[in-house]
């Protein structure tokens, strides 16, 4: 099993961000947190890093569902999605969604599967609409 369920995009990081945002919002997905991993690291640590943000998509659907299964779900919600520059190509953008599948590993409760499975179709479609917008160009 894999963590995640990636594309690469040849774009700005600034504009695979906002594609990103969009992919998931046509998925259902709203994003509830976003953490700059860059701007931390040199605020606290004074370290540099390549661009580096985290969001927390909710898909608020699924989640009910996810939760209406296992209460302690919540734990390993909300999907996190990885909008990263590659530090060895420029111009190259990463953009990794966790694996819900990851959850039924975890939380082996029968229920989680079907949600599991409908919210991998719908990030890898998120992802593939990336994909494909990024082959276009």
């Amino acid at each position: 099993m894999t963590l995640a369920i990636s594309t690469m995009l040849h774009t700005s990081f600034e504009e695979a961000v906002e594609m990103t945002r969009n992919a998931l919002s046509k998925q259902g997905f709203g994003v509830l947190t976003e953490i700059d991993v860059k701007a931390t690291l040199k605020a606290k640590l004074n370290e540099d890093m390549e661009n580096y943000l985290i969001l927390g998509a909710c898909n608020p659907a699924l989640a009910h569902r996810a939760v209406e299964v296992d209460r302690q779900i919540g734990l390993l919600l909300p999907c996190n999605v990885v909008v990263r520059s590659d530090p060895d190509r420029d111009g190259v953008v990463i953009v990794d969604a966790m694996d819900p599948q990851l959850m039924v590993q975890v939380a082996d409760q029968p229920g989680l599967r079907a949600v599991a499975d409908d919210a991998s179709a719908k990030l890898r479609a998120a992802v593939d609409e990336l994909s494909k917008a990024s082959s276009s160009d």
